[in-house]
């Protein structure tokens, strides 16, 4: 912004003006009202038309930018409106009200939309938006109505990472998209837990459910690596795993649905696996016990995980359409597929950590 004191064409002090202003000022103050307009034109040449005190004329005379807005001229807060926290109950008593009565849907995997969307995932926003902070990219590869099989990376001891992915899919994509993930038998068997992922949309890692889901245009997610993905030591960290047999090819070459290679960034450091009781394990029948730098050593605050810096990417689409489904019989493509996607995934773990600045910032 600029200052001036004075009247037109009375030698006019200017103050703070930019390099093109201060030259045309210049030309003002040393021809009167006379000088030349200071507004370039092209190749060169400037305006003819007469200047003001400014150092342009009054066609080129460009706009004031506005005062910076002093504290004392911020709008208050919005006062507080009863009829907002009227609504909000009138909310909650009819949600209770159809939970208590049994009026609300859930569909043959036991995927419960309404307490997904209002109870659930509003637990897990604040890990998403404030803890781990996550960005999401690259959303514009997802489809908005179709089916399709997202394929991630998988590791921090306990599976944050799909509720991440998940939680960037319903917030974040313009469709609003619910994943439908495809997970192992025991973690649908432990208590509370089980259920619960059940209700977000959670489902068994079989072909037979995954074809289904995306014969009907549903966003399934399936992380490869599985238990060793995510309970592999952190010296291991951003180091794919074997993808297993490929039975996610499989079943996306039979449905002819895009598989997007997803990676995740951050999910390996909330964690950090030092070591594994594997007698512990096989007592507890779990496939791993973790040591981490955090438990057993800090107690029951080990449970807290790290607040590392999170990035989602969503990769560009691998067309499965132009193979046929008949493909999905051919073990060579399968195989060769599979390898392609891992390699695509880990690709873009190494992009993303080279141009990562700190593990928490």
């Amino acid at each position: 912004m600029s200052t001036r004191s004075g009247a037109a064409g009375s030698g006019a002090e200017v103050i703070d003006l930019d390099p093109v202003r201060r030259r045309g000022a210049a030309r003002a103050a040393e021809g009167g009202t006379r000088a030349r307009c200071a507004h370039e034109l092209a190749d060169g040449v400037t305006c003819r038309n007469y200047a003001t005190a400014s150092g342009f004329c009054r066609v080129h005379e460009p706009e004031e930018p506005a005062a910076p807005r002093r504290p004392d001229d911020l709008a208050a807060p919005p006062a507080f409106d009863p009829r907002d926290f009227d609504e909000a109950v009138a909310g909650a008593l009819a949600f209770l009200r159809r939970r208590l009565t049994g009026d609300y849907e859930v569909d043959v995997y036991g995927f419960d939309r309404e307490l997904t969307e209002q109870v659930l995932m509003p637990l897990a926003r604040p890990l998403y938006q404030k803890y781990w902070r996550v960005k999401a990219v690259g959303l514009e590869h997802v489809p908005s109505d179709s089916g399709a099989l997202v394929v991630a990376n998988h590791a921090g001891t306990l599976p944050f990472d799909a509720i991440m992915t998940k939680l960037a899919l319903l917030d974040e994509h313009p469709a609003h998209r619910h994943l439908r993930e495809l997970a192992a038998d025991l973690a649908l068997r432990v208590p509370v837990v089980g259920p619960l992922a059940r209700k977000t949309g959670n489902t068994l890692a079989h072909n037979d459910d995954a074809r289904r889901l995306l014969s009907a245009g549903e966003l399934v997610g399936v992380w490869p690596e599985g238990f060793k993905g995510i309970g592999k030591p952190y010296r291991d960290r951003y180091k794919l795993q074997r993808f297993g047999r490929g039975g996610f090819v499989e079943v996306a070459l039979r449905t002819q649905t895009p598989i997007i290679p997803v990676a995740i960034i951050g999910s390996e450091e909330i964690y950090p696996i030092v070591a594994n009781a594997k007698f512990l394990a096989r007592i507890l029948g779990f496939p791993y016990f973790p040591i981490t730098w955090q438990f057993p050593l800090l107690g029951p605050l080990g449970i807290l995980p790290l607040p590392s810096k999170w990035v989602i990417e969503f990769g560009e689409p691998i067309d499965t359409s132009r193979y046929g489904s008949e493909a999905a019989d051919d073990p060579m493509l399968v195989f060769e597929l599979t390898d392609r996607v891992r390699d695509t995934i880990q690709q873009m773990l190494y992009r993303n950590l080279m141009g990562r600045r700190s593990v928490f910032f």
